[in-house]
């Protein structure tokens, strides 16, 4: 009898689809129940008083992530003769039973603590691990308790699904997709590289954007870049994705100064300023249209500017001769078009110098300079006559009067106490030393 209510209630088992399992804990029941040593068989056991197994704690739910091993505990006390095993539920898969592994997968394995508690290892886990975990008694109604498995992954960007480099005319409307997988499902973000902001629409612009498409109309130039698709979940690292949007358009020109004089014989440098992309094919020419080459007289240079679009050319024409004034032509070219910009050379004066009405003005000397050294019998005979002038001044001065000459912004002013006419006599004598010494 105590068989057929046995698997009586094994055939209710059917609903959780563990079959294998419940005909094997009801075979290790009947088993149990008699003692063929004494040949009195369940009713020896009827006069036994027997505790049935028990859980002692719940099995704690754990997160890991993907790639790491875990470790699931089911603690039970009293459990004799009885069997423990553990279940994948989703799955209707029996993992373990006691001491054996049912499974096949090779991460799963079993321990235990001298059957109080019974441990689940996984190890390497992956997405597909997650869920509830059964831990089972196979007392006649069996007993049960569930664990949950929480796997979370890291997110990974699928570039399958996800845009790469676009090129696209200016004016058109770009859309650009990122896709990405992971546990939890990873949020998307976009930034431009540059950290510059994104324009949605026209007076539209945001330093980010979130969700997965990103939409941009009627691009611009000043769109064109480096765009980061930027995937996280909470689970590190967070991945990025570099999309390059390039923005093509036909050259254009700006002329800084379309007319330069500069005079003959000296150097001078023609501008001009060019956006275009592809990068263009940048030239200068006469107005005749023969395209001018490097050489003693042109040297020519291109400087890329702070936009890659963007380009500083130069022209430098040395020592100009009259044949060099005339049109100077700077010419663009790149597969959506072609540009030209003139500017005409004319001869100028040469720079003058103006005084500097803040310069000092300085006073001329108090006396007229002297030569050192005498060059002839002519500088000695000069010399001394200037010898007698100033004897004849020193007799002047011996009479009693006294003058002081102060100069004042190159004029010179008389103070005494002599009488005018000594003092006249003194600067005709100064005057006629300052003119035969200069004279001669």
């Amino acid at each position: 009898m105590a068989r057929q209510g046995q698997f009586k209630n094994c055939s209710s088992v059917k609903t959780l689809g563990l079959v294998v399992w419940c005909a094997w804990a009801c075979a290790v029941t009947v088993s149990a129940d008699v003692d063929t040593s004494t040949g009195l068989g369940d009713n020896t056991l009827t006069n036994a008083v027997v505790e049935e197994p028990e859980f002692t704690d719940v099995i704690q739910n754990v997160t890991v992530p993907a790639g790491r091993s875990v470790r699931l505990a089911c603690s039970v006390k009293n459990l004799g003769s009885y069997k423990v095993a553990w279940m994948h539920f989703e799955q209707s898969a029996i993992l373990t039973v006691h001491n054996h592994v049912i499974t096949r997968n090779p991460r799963v394995s079993v321990t235990h603590d001298k059957h109080r508690t019974w441990f689940l290892h996984i190890s390497d886990v992956r997405e597909e691990d997650k869920g509830r975990y059964m831990c089972q008694i196979n007392t006649v109604t069996a007993k049960t308790q569930f664990g949950y498995l929480h796997v979370v992954v890291p997110p990974t960007i699928d570039d399958s699904l996800s845009s790469s480099d676009v090129i696209v005319r200016e004016g058109a409307n770009v859309t650009l997709t990122c896709r990405a997988n992971g546990s939890p499902k990873p949020t998307i973000k976009w930034k431009r590289d540059d950290n510059s902001r994104i324009s949605i629409t026209k007076g539209h612009s945001v330093l980010e954007w979130e969700g997965e498409v990103l939409e941009m109309l009627r691009i611009s130039r000043l769109d064109m870049g480096a765009y980061l698709c930027i995937a996280s979940n909470g689970v590190p690292p967070t991945v990025s994705k570099r999309v390059k949007v390039s923005v093509d358009f036909p050259p254009m020109l700006w002329i800084p100064h379309q007319l330069v004089g500069a005079p003959l014989y000296y150097n001078v440098t023609l501008e001009c300023f060019t956006e275009a992309h592809p990068t263009s094919l940048n030239y200068w020419t006469r107005d005749d249209g023969h395209m001018i080459h490097e050489s003693l007289k042109y040297h020519m240079e291109n400087t890329v500017g702070a936009l890659a679009y963007k380009t500083h050319m130069k022209l430098l024409i040395r020592h100009i001769t009259s044949e060099d004034y005339g049109t100077y032509k700077c010419v663009a070219k790149n597969p959506r078009g072609e540009s030209d910009g003139t500017i005409r050379l004319y001869t100028s004066s040469p720079p003058t110098t103006t005084p500097d009405p803040n310069a000092m003005t300085v006073p001329p000397p108090s006396r007229p300079p002297r030569r050192d050294t005498p060059a002839s019998d002519k500088g000695t005979k000069y010399q001394s006559n200037l010898n007698e002038i100033d004897k004849g001044k020193q007799k002047t001065d011996e009479g009693g009067g006294k003058a002081t000459f102060n100069w004042v912004e190159g004029a010179s002013q008389v103070t005494g106490k002599a009488d005018r006419r000594r003092t006249s006599y003194s600067i005709v004598l100064f005057y006629v030393s300052y003119f035969l010494f200069f004279k001669f």
